[in-house]
């Protein structure tokens, strides 16, 4: 496995960060526009051509850095590639909160060597807000224009204190996770405060210490790939409904260190 202080690594982190901020920064010109159509894909799920144009200009500027790097990407699939690393891309995290009109949006870039995650990005062009992470290298969190300061998970130990936040719940009845509504009460019910800020930017509040627990019942490797190395740095714990540390399963929990073990409990029982 490649650590982060391999020459190669580090290029990519910057890279991945500079063109992140800058397909992000272009979905804002259909944000909120009046010039924004929405299309369905076969899953029912929308797509608009802010998401298609982001993606372009992510695989185009990957591609003439890179050339050697595979690609995949939620609008335009998978691009082989010779080197082992493989970029990850959703251009936009959270569809459907774009179309509403709603700023927790983001653009996810992550890099993968031999289908480990190496580096993440979470970039909220809406919201002004950035966290970018790569092994060894530490969490970073930044607002606006602002000089980015170190990102850690919060240190609260007790659920009746923690903020849960999800994406949908309508998600938790899928055949999939076939009793994960039942997950859903408990921490619910449990914790202190529970929001859908969901999507990437879920992930970016625990990240950054404002939040305690984000659960995904389903998603995509493109969701979930660019955050287990921003949690993981961050000092949280990443990992899947069976407690396994990975990106590769349909479903994703997020914590901090404190919490893990008792949120892993509660999900075990399902």
């Amino acid at each position: 496995m490649a650590s982060c202080d391999t020459p190669q690594l580090d290029g990519r982190l910057e890279f991945a960060v500079e063109i992140a901020r800058q397909a992000g920064r272009q979905t804002l010109e259909l944000f909120r526009s009046d010039r924004l159509s929405i299309d369905s894909k076969q899953d029912g799920s929308p797509v608009t051509a802010a998401d298609r144009q982001a993606e372009q200009l992510l695989r185009q500027r990957i591609s003439a850095a890179y050339p050697e790097d595979a690609i995949l990407g939620e609008e335009f699939g998978a691009t082989a590639g010779s080197s082992g690393f493989r970029w990850v891309l959703d251009p936009i995290d959270g569809t459907k909160a774009f179309v509403t009109g709603v700023p927790l949006y983001t653009t996810l870039v992550a890099v993968l060597w031999q289908d480990q995650p190496q580096l993440g990005i979470i970039f909220a062009p809406a919201a002004g807000e950035m966290v970018y992470a790569a092994r060894g290298q530490g969490c970073w969190h930044q607002i606006g224009e602002a000089p980015p300061q170190a990102a850690r998970v919060s240190s609260t130990a007790q659920l009746s204190a923690a903020t849960f936040l999800t994406t949908s719940v309508k998600s938790y009845s899928k055949d999939r996770a076939e009793d994960a509504r039942d997950v859903y009460d408990r921490l619910q019910h449990a914790c202190r405060l529970t929001r859908t800020w969901g999507d990437a930017f879920g992930y970016l509040l625990v990240a950054t210490g404002r939040g305690e627990i984000m659960i995904d019942a389903a998603l995509s490797l493109w969701d979930a790939a660019a955050i287990q190395p921003i949690i993981e740095e961050a000092g949280g714990k990443f990992f899947d409904w069976q407690g396994r540390p990975t990106v590769h399963s349909e479903e994703a929990i997020a914590t901090n260190a404190a919490l893990s073990a008792e949120v892993q409990a509660i999900v075990s029982l399902k």
